[in-house]
């Protein structure tokens, strides 16, 4: 893995779930971590037992990406080691809600299209300057199976990941000419904290989504992501779309 030595990895979302198993994952490839997530009691932890086990350099710090302003002032205070970023990783994201349309409620709409969409524009748009004046860097972002069809009661959260994709696709376009790369790693069914939060906290209605089959693993998807990340600069993997085997679409899952 030595294309990843001694680089920066700025992963989002990094506390829990695929965020932090791609910290583990770019961590035992050598790379210098940037983590955030908004539950920096979590983070802090972590990224000081990666930064042991692993004798990488790592700096933790809460972010919510929702907030635009934060996001800007929260990059500009990096450390001026820290802010030539080689690979982002926009994996901070959610579901919230599996109502029909008609019952969806609004507030976990716009909590959705925030961090889903928003999130990720801002983190790109705000590092992506000092990419392109290098001329050299990865945009990795993590989209899902509702990126390329719809469900039902699901409209909204499959909005906000088609929305991924369609930007991951313009980006590519955008960057026509240089060596940035831009990869989208689309999951389906991950067993992570994923139908908890969706479900608000319901652990045993989140257990259901799971029950019957091998889902995927966090540590699954961030094994794709590192696939990306270590190509020949001459590659870029555009998209991967990962399904445990057990699952053929969106709606499909074959369940004992």
């Amino acid at each position: 893995m030595t294309l990843l030595k001694n680089k920066i990895v700025f992963i989002t979302g990094a506390s829990s779930g695929i965020g932090a198993a791609c910290a583990v994952h770019f961590a035992k490839a050598g790379a210098n971590l940037l983590l955030c997530a908004r539950r920096i009691e979590l983070l802090k932890p972590f990224a000081a037992q990666l930064q042991k086990e692993h004798h990488i350099d790592v700096y933790a710090f809460q972010l919510d990406v929702r907030q635009r302003t934060e996001v800007s002032s929260a990059l500009n205070a990096l450390p001026a080691s820290w802010k030539k970023i080689d690979v982002l990783i926009n994996n901070a994201g959610l579901a919230a809600g599996l109502d029909p349309f008609q019952e969806g409620n609004i507030e976990d709409w716009e909590e959705m299209i925030d961090t889903n969409v928003k999130g990720l524009l801002y983190m790109t748009r705000a590092i992506l300057p000092q990419m392109i004046e290098r001329n050299s860097g990865h945009i990795i972002n993590i989209g899902s199976i509702a990126g390329h069809e719809t469900y039902p009661k699901g409209a909204v959260y499959c909005a906000t990941k088609q929305a991924v994709n369609v930007l991951s696709k313009g980006l590519r376009m955008d960057l026509f000419g240089t060596k940035i790369r831009v990869s989208s790693v689309d999951p389906g069914a991950v067993e992570t904290n994923f139908s908890v939060v969706r479900f608000k906290g319901d652990t045993e209605k989140a257990k259901t989504v799971y029950k019957g089959f091998e889902p995927l693993t966090a540590d699954d998807i961030a094994d794709a992501v590192l696939y990306c990340a270590t190509r020949p600069l001459h590659v870029n993997v555009n998209e991967i779309i990962l399904l445990p085997t057990d699952q053929a679409s969106a709606t499909q899952i074959a369940r004992k």
